[in-house]
């Protein structure tokens, strides 16, 4: 039978959390009484965890199914790898660290069914460090004015989406992507509600300082052509200042004479041009990145094996 619902997990060194997660998801998704699938995407993991969604698929070989990746690809290519794999009219997406609480699915369903095609969860009482959440709020504030998607937490991977969504994404055939703001891009009737959210129950958290800034490079250049436009205006103001400095150096020179005091102040200005140039060949390099990643064609991940009931190959 066909599900209705799928539900897809992208797991990376999460052996602790794996077995309860799927306890309390599998009770709420029996609860609701439609046919639903799992589908788990093993991204690497050098823990017991591959082996453990084995053993899970062994217990529910008809409802789930396991995506073994070759290596680590990241977060949002392990969902991109599920959303190619699923089967459901409606799919949602969650963590498997269990601070995203299963029991919240069936609201994200509801709204689903109440017409809108992505519904956002945006977390309450967020269970981070004081860092994490001020990064959070800095980083949405700053996506929102550049890329226009209204997020209220881009951060928060509980989320529904309805089947045309996610074919989308998964024919995009993007290297470098953020799933919530492509989803949003395509999305004629989005919506968010609160969720909850849990202290993390074992293990550590997989993204770092580098990662989150690596995320929010792909989320900000991938979607948006502002941070060079800003710039290319920053480029002429200070081009613009520069002229009028050299017309007032070269009059002090005519009617004043050669002064040495200003030899720092230049030196200074010197520098921040400098600094300012060397900012804006990062960010032209970001999009350069980017180009690279998309012309070469490389798979975006391997994977090894999908674990699956045989009806299902």
């Amino acid at each position: 039978m066909r599900p209705y619902v799928s539900a897809v997990v992208p797991v990376f060194n999460e052996e602790e959390n794996l077995e309860p997660l799927f306890e309390r998801l599998v009770a709420v998704l029996d609860a609701m009484g439609r046919p639903y699938e799992i589908v788990f995407t093993n991204d690497g993991s050098a823990d017991r965890s591959g082996e453990i969604l084995r053993e899970l698929h062994a217990q529910r070989p008809e409802q789930v199914r396991v995506i073994d990746f070759n290596g680590n690809f990241g977060q949002h290519m392990a969902i991109m790898a599920a959303f190619e794999y699923v089967r459901g009219d409606i799919i949602v997406t969650l963590d498997a660290d269990l601070q995203n609480p299963p029991e919240d699915i069936p609201r994200l369903i509801e709204k689903i069914e109440q017409g809108f095609d992505v519904v956002g969860g945006y977390r309450r009482d967020r269970q981070d460090t004081w860092f994490r959440r001020n990064a959070s709020r800095l980083i949405n504030m700053i996506r929102a004015r550049i890329t226009r998607i209204e997020m209220r937490d881009q951060g928060c991977m509980l989320r529904a989406y309805r089947r045309h969504i996610v074919d989308s994404i998964a024919t995009s055939g993007e290297v470098s992507t953020f799933i919530p703001a492509l989803a949003y891009s395509f999305a004629a009737n989005p919506t968010e509600i609160e969720v909850s959210h849990a202290p993390r129950a074992a293990g550590h958290s997989k993204y770092h300082i580098y990662n989150l800034l690596r995320l929010n490079f792909d989320l900000m250049t991938g979607f948006s052509l502002v941070p060079l436009q800003v710039f290319t205006m920053l480029g002429f103001a200070v081009s613009l200042l520069s002229a009028i400095l050299v017309i007032y150096l070269l009059l002090q020179r005519i009617f004043i004479g050669p002064e040495v005091q200003g030899v720092f102040t230049l030196f200074g200005i010197m520098y921040f041009l400098v600094g300012l140039g060397i900012f804006g060949l990062g960010i032209i390099g970001e999009y350069i990145g980017r180009i690279y990643l998309e012309v070469r064609k490389r798979p975006r991940f391997v994977i090894r094996e999908v674990v699956q009931a045989l009806d299902d190959q």
